[in-house]
């Protein structure tokens, strides 16, 4: 019997043992109602921008919004007697009568230069014109008259009665960067109201536009299309500032081919100043004769530069003679900022007054030295 009840208490003390054992040897595991899925997720920030509907960081609506208000449509006609009128020979048959008198007519842009009406554009826009008709961006029309001309830089200011017109703020021309955005905004095609964007491509470009002798021509150039009607109007900064006049395209065609090219505002505001206040622009000369140094001229000046002008020729008289410069000086710099080419120069002196006293740095056999110079009037 003692031996019944032994065998029977180890059976159930191994079977407890083992039971233990079984528990004990289990991987640990926690329920899942103990850790719920969302207590896992923790907030995050998201470092990564969605894609945008536009490829441009910004565009342009601000500065397009801006300038088109103050950019017109500028209507020219004129009455002129036909060409070899003498020599026509169909007024042999057709009488006095034939020919006679034909219409000329034209069309460009304009921008308004302040708010009471007056209104820059392109001289070779209005210089023929008896009559010049402005029409807004609103479609209301005035009447204008040509206050002045001057066909050396291709301005001309005209007016319109009136006041509270949308005049736009000016840029600063001498800042601006190659590779800036610029907006041309004109009436191409007579396609009212447009605006096209580049950047600016080079600044101080010279293309033999307006003759030379006493042209200036220091544009700046950009990639914005413009087209024949644009003549006149805005060329703005991103900010929709007035940074220059749109003048001329480089092409073969009679159409944009890639290049355009604005008269800067800086030297805008001196002559359209200058027409407003006299009717004609003041100019004030250094009186010389210039050429663009380069490498092989400059080794036959025996002289270690290779940018900046070279007085070849003095005006008896005028201002550089009295100043003491001489042929051969090479102008590199004027009142502090540097000289590399032509264009720089002209536009700088175009846009000093007679009886201002300017600072020259010139090289002359190899020395740099400094000269004030007294300008005239031309």
């Amino acid at each position: 019997m003692k031996q019944l009840f032994a065998l029977v208490f180890a059976s159930i003390l191994g079977g407890v043992i083992a039971l233990g054992g079984y528990v004990l040897l289990q991987p640990q595991t926690t329920p899942a109602t103990e850790a719920p899925i969302q207590s896992l997720a923790r907030p995050v920030s998201n470092i990564n921008v969605a894609p945008g509907t536009k490829a441009a960081p910004f565009d342009f609506k601000a500065a397009a919004a801006k300038a088109m208000p103050a950019v017109v449509h500028i209507s020219a006609s004129a009455v002129q007697p036909a060409s070899n009128e003498s020599d026509n020979p169909f007024r042999f048959f057709f009488g006095e009568e034939y020919g006679g008198q034909q219409p000329r007519k034209g069309s460009g842009s304009g921008v308004f230069y302040t708010s009471d009406g007056y209104i820059v554009t392109n001289n070779h826009v209005v210089e023929f014109a008896d009559e010049v008709e402005v029409t807004l961006y609103d479609n209301r029309t005035y009447s204008a008259e040509v206050i002045g001309r001057d066909e050396k830089t291709d301005l001309a200011v005209i007016k319109i009665e009136g006041n509270d017109f949308p005049a736009l703020n000016f840029a600063n021309s001498d800042e601006a960067e190659v590779g800036e955005w610029a907006l041309a905004v004109g009436n191409p095609f007579e396609l009212t109201s447009t605006v096209t964007a580049g950047i600016i491509s080079a600044k101080g470009r010279s293309i033999n536009l307006l003759g030379g002798g006493r042209a200036i021509e220091s544009f700046i150039q950009t990639d914005a299309a413009v087209n024949p009607g644009n003549s006149g109007g805005a060329l703005v900064d991103a900010d929709g500032n007035l940074l220059g006049i749109n003048t001329a395209i480089a092409t073969r065609t009679g159409v944009f081919s890639g290049y355009s090219f604005a008269i800067p505002v800086n030297l805008v505001r001196r002559i359209a100043d200058d027409i407003i206040e006299y009717g004609t622009y003041q100019r004030a000369f250094l009186g010389v004769t210039i050429s663009e140094l380069d490498s092989d001229y400059a080794d036959q000046l025996g002289v270690d530069i290779t940018q900046g002008v070279v007085i070849e020729e003095l005006v008896d008289g005028g201002s550089a003679q009295f100043a003491g410069l001489q042929p051969k000086d090479i102008i590199v710099g004027i009142n502090g900022r540097d000289i590399t080419s032509v264009p720089e120069l002209q536009e700088i002196i175009g846009r000093a007054r007679a009886g201002q006293t300017v600072e020259l740095e010139v090289n002359r056999r190899g020395q740099n030295q400094t000269i004030p110079v007294k300008l005239k009037a031309g």
